[in-house]
């Protein structure tokens, strides 16, 4: 099913991709990447973009299904719970803007402390079943792409998108919107690797769920090969 899916996934960001450039080549600033809220407002926010809509989509499905194969995959759960709770912390911190403004301030950074301290609680307090999962599923084509997505978001949309660095590399020239385009952009490639890593991971989980993990099936098979040569 894998020479399906890869197309799939390579047809899906492609046309979605597509269309977002289609977009905002027949509408110009369509794409709502820089809107001033106020005439005080400086910054100017990229809340209300498409791209920003899409990225809380693609997260709230990696929840959904990371969700599924802890409930369906009880071997996989505390990797499940792991990757779903950075799921779950990244689409809280997409949606700050409206947390924060709409209802309370600074609201997000308390759901963050939340659902990152049960998160921390759970694999801490299920460590061992965490290392016999991951020795159950890796390596695997769905944890390289969420490691891979991880790796964007951790650290190179934070090196990107810092604005002291646009500003010295543009100077006078520097726009706002510039550099929210770019990082926008290069944080929808991350949220696209950890959705086809999620995809993957969910295909994954229930064929090997109750696999052996490796260093005991080698063990087992020592054992095995030194009693049949002990009875000789």
């Amino acid at each position: 099913m894998a020479w399906i899916r890869y197309p799939v996934y390579f047809l899906t960001i492609a046309f979605v991709t597509w269309a977002i450039t289609q977009f905002e080549l027949a509408s110009p600033g369509g794409l709502k990447l820089h809107i001033l809220m106020s005439e005080t407002d400086v910054y100017g926010t990229s809340e209300f973009s498409p791209v920003e809509m899409i990225q809380a989509i693609i997260l709230l499905a990696c929840c959904g299904i990371m969700a599924w194969v802890a409930h369906y995959c009880p071997s996989q759960r505390p990797l499940a719970i792991l990757f779903g709770g950075m799921a779950l912390t990244f689409l809280i911190r997409e949606l700050d803007y409206f947390l924060d403004r709409y209802i309370i301030d600074n609201l997000w950074q308390v759901l963050v402390v939340i659902v990152a301290s049960l998160v921390i609680a759970y694999t801490y307090r299920h460590v061992r079943r965490l290392q016999i999962a991951l020795a159950r599923i890796w390596p695997s084509p769905g944890l390289t792409l969420l490691f891979a997505g991880a790796v964007i978001h951790f650290a190179f949309v934070w090196i990107v998108g810092h604005e002291p660095l646009w500003q010295s590399i543009l100077g006078e020239h520097y726009l706002r919107v510039t550099k929210l385009a770019v990082e926008e952009f290069i944080e929808l490639i991350g949220y696209f690797l950890w959705m086809t890593g999620t995809v993957e991971y969910a295909f994954q989980a229930p064929a090997i769920a109750y696999r052996e993990p490796q260093p005991a099936a080698r063990r087992r098979r020592e054992q095995r090969r030194h009693d049949r040569e002990g009875r000789f």
